[in-house]
């Protein structure tokens, strides 16, 4: 038993089964032993790796967007950067760096990052701190960034925010718990059997077949909400970029990753990384009541072939040092947009406020 499990469990003593909401967020966010807390989990040496660390496209594409929505705007100075957990600062660096080019937007830029973990703010401030933009400021939550203009870019960061589980039992959903095994001494799921409602946006899915299961995230809700909210009283646009499903529909995307490989969700709490797949279509319900508008979701192949993916692959190439960099170039590229890799699972996401038409990457 780690640490962490000797905390749940004592949890569970004291107050009964806890949600998958509940367990999620002390296994990646408790302040002493979450998993992002205490650890940088990207890259080969640990256990999984995102976009911006595939290639340097994908970042440099990102900035090219960001550019291209900032002069739609007709150039709003100040503007606010925001990104939503930035990892170890690569996605950041190579947008920054794509648009260092752009008139007047560097000098307009104000980098906020939204990141919990104190091991990858440093990461961070390690990675950006020959960016040449003059003000970086770290928050805990987008809410307490200062209102303003902002372009707001998140990758990868929904997926991990915590969800309520509920399956459909007898014509109701109940609640997904954990609870201690008393066969094995571990963790459980159990189920709660008191009816329950879903933390849904009308009309949700009603519960048909038994054993289905229901995935909501109050606090993508939240967040997403304040982001749009942000946006349409303020101006500006986002990216979503996750995995994920572009409608609601039941089944249980629930998963653990250790050392690039999947592990059962309930082994080592606090030592391998929980994440679930995105559902879109609540994202963009809840954005649209705050009064932004909604751009896709287009899957991350379209979106990347849009903005010139191959048209900057082959700048790359023809300045690569070798053989093998050359090499490395096509392979991290082709698998951004590769259908049997990050291509088709992944989604990509444009929210936006007034003034801003359809964005680059979102056009057939």
């Amino acid at each position: 038993m780690n640490p962490l499990e000797g905390h749940l469990r004592a949890r569970i003593a004291r107050q009964g089964p806890l949600s998958v909401e509940q367990f999620m967020e002390d296994a990646l966010g408790h302040p002493e032993f979450g998993y992002y807390m205490t650890r940088d989990p990207f890259g080969g040496h640990g256990d999984f790796t995102t976009a911006p660390e595939v290639s340097q496209i994908f970042g440099e594409l990102i900035g090219a967007w960001l550019a291209s929505v900032w002069q739609a705007m007709g150039g709003p100075s100040p503007i606010q950067l925001i990104e939503l957990g930035p990892g170890r600062g690569t996605l950041m660096a190579d947008a920054l760096r794509a648009v260092c080019g752009v008139r007047g937007l560097p000098d307009a830029i104000r980098v906020a990052l939204v990141e919990t973990s104190p091991v990858l703010r440093r990461r961070q401030e390690q990675t950006l701190r020959e960016s040449g933009i003059g003000s970086i400021d770290w928050y805990n939550d987008v809410s307490q960034v200062p209102a303003g203009t902002s372009l707001i870019v998140a990758n990868e960061f929904f997926d991990a925010l915590p969800v309520r589980q509920y399956v459909a039992h007898r014509g109701n959903w109940v609640e997904r718990r954990i609870d201690t095994d008393p066969n094995g001494g571990g963790l459980a799921f159990v189920l709660d059997h008191k009816p329950a409602k879903p933390h849904l946006p009308p009309p949700g899915v009603s519960p048909t077949r038994d054993g289905d299961i229901l995935e909501s995230s109050p606090a993508g809700l939240r967040c997403m909400h304040t982001i749009a909210a942000r946006l349409a009283e303020f101006g500006g646009a986002g990216l979503v970029i996750d995995y994920g499903h572009a409608t609601t529909a039941v089944g249980d995307t629930l998963q653990a990753v250790r050392g690039h490989r999947y592990a059962r969700v309930l082994d080592a709490p606090g030592e391998q990384d929980l994440t679930v797949h995105v559902d879109f279509a609540q994202l963009a319900r809840v954005a649209m009541e705050a009064g932004a508008t909604v751009h896709g979701p287009v899957s991350q192949a379209a979106f990347l072939s849009r903005l010139g993916i191959d048209i900057r692959l082959q700048r790359l190439l023809a300045n690569a040092r070798d053989d093998d960099a050359a090499a490395g170039l096509v392979a991290g590229a082709r698998r951004l947009i590769d259908a049997k890799q990050m291509g088709e699972l992944f989604k990509v996401m444009a929210v936006a406020g007034p003034g801003v038409g359809e964005p680059a990457g979102f056009a057939g």
